[in-house]
């Protein structure tokens, strides 16, 4: 697998021009918002989004972080994964980064992972279907090791 280096404008900067580009406001609140999606480091729900945005700037509504994050999305600063569970949860999209989940049914925790050698096989798949593959995504459900522990399994 060769790996590309993308050179990638700051996030911020990015809103900005998806922003101006769209006959929108740069706004302090959308730039709170972004950097504590950010900060973040894992997947959120917009709710999970609002109560730390809550905490650092209590004016910011949930739709403001809301609409926040469904920009952050068409800008492609955010994916948004929808899981067995019904909720959307976003997580900081890197323009060079892909990885899969696991998604534990229990608790629903959710854990990233990369693999080559998957990675390899879906391709030569797809190669041998005379399939041209855009994009894709794997999830993989089942329980996580916690869950496991107080299940006895």
């Amino acid at each position: 697998m060769t790996c590309n280096i993308i050179m990638q404008k700051p996030a911020n900067i990015n809103l900005s021009e998806y922003l101006s580009a769209k006959g929108l406001r740069s706004t302090s609140q959308r730039d709170a918002i972004l950097k504590l999606f950010m900060a973040a480091g894992r997947h959120l729900s917009a709710e999970e989004l609002h109560e730390r945005v809550r905490k650092a700037h209590t004016g910011i509504s949930y739709a403001t972080v809301y609409r926040t994050l469904k920009l952050l999305s068409e800008a492609g600063l955010a994916k948004e994964n929808r899981f067995d569970d019904g909720f959307t949860r976003y997580e900081y999209n890197s323009a060079d980064d892909h990885h899969d989940h696991l998604i534990c049914t229990r608790c629903g925790e959710i854990s990233e992972f990369e693999n080559d050698k998957i990675e390899a096989l879906q391709l030569d798949v797809a190669k041998k279907k005379g399939f041209k593959v855009r994009n894709h995504k794997l999830e993989i459900y089942g329980l996580c090791s916690k869950c496991q522990r107080k299940q006895g399994e």
